[in-house]
Order: C-alpha cells, then sequence, then structure tokens
C-alpha cells in the first residue's frame, strides 16, 4: 500500500494519480484545476453538453462534472491522455459505430484522446442520453 504524503489516502500502487484535498464544488472550478493544456477541451465539452442539455443541472458528482435532469446523463473527467466521457453502458453500445477505429470505450465510458475532440459526437450522444430509448 502507498500513502499519499498530502491527503493520507492509502492506494495499491504506488504514486497513484488522484485528486488531493478539497473537491471542486462546480464545473468551472473543477476545469480551472486542470492543466493550461487540458481546459481549452474540457470547455469545448462542457460548452457543447451545456448547449445540448439547456436544462439538465450541472455539478459535480462522483468528482466529476455531470449533468443531471431527473437522473444523472453524462459525465465527463480530465485524465493525464485522454478525457473520459461516461454517458453509461446502454449509451456506449448504442454509439460502438462511431467510436471504433477512434476511442477505446469499456462499458460506461469513452476515452476521447485530447485532440480528437469530436463535438458533434459528444452531442448526439448527450441527446440520445436525454430522450434515449433507456428514458422510455
Amino acid at each position: 500500500m502507498w500513502k499519499c504524503p498530502k491527503c493520507g489516502c492509502e492506494f495499491a500502487r504506488d504514486n497513484q494519480s488522484h485528486s488531493c484535498g478539497e473537491k471542486p464544488l462546480t464545473v468551472r472550478e473543477y476545469i480551472a484545476r486542470q492543466t493550461v493544456e487540458m481546459r481549452p477541451e474540457l470547455h469545448r465539452v462542457r460548452d457543447v453538453l451545456r448547449a445540448t442539455l439547456p436544462y439538465a443541472e450541472e455539478k459535480i458528482s462522483w468528482g466529476m462534472p455531470t449533468y443531471w435532469q431527473g437522473r444523472n446523463l453524462i459525465h465527463f473527467a480530465a485524465n493525464k491522455h485522454h478525457i473520459g466521457l461516461c454517458p453509461g453502458a446502454e449509451a456506449v453500445a448504442h454509439f460502438a459505430g462511431e467510436l471504433d477505429g477512434t476511442y477505446t470505450y469499456s462499458k460506461g465510458s469513452i476515452r476521447i484522446p485530447y485532440g480528437k475532440v469530436d463535438v458533434g459526437l459528444i452531442a448526439r450522444i448527450a441527446a440520445w442520453r436525454l430522450g434515449g430509448a433507456e428514458a422510455r
């Protein structure tokens, strides 16, 4: 076990990447805490989600920017080499054909490398989450 000297959290791996200290209270604060290189693309993701989901509440949930409208619709998170977009397993399965060959993904999340943010795809995924099959 490795213990972070700053916050005291324990991890299985040495020097595990994590966020020390107080969690951000707003999405604006979350983005401001990221590196200068990451911020423009995080703002692009935020802007498209706000435009596509204008009535969704923007908040921090599970330490990530989250868009909530009666339920969690979509989350995103900054990582070292990619933005994690988390629309849920059904959305990832629905859009798998558009993701193959460009993005890696798992059951409920999509890894979007910096420099490869496709705002059109993100907008389609967010709109599908708002009115998609699992919402009916």
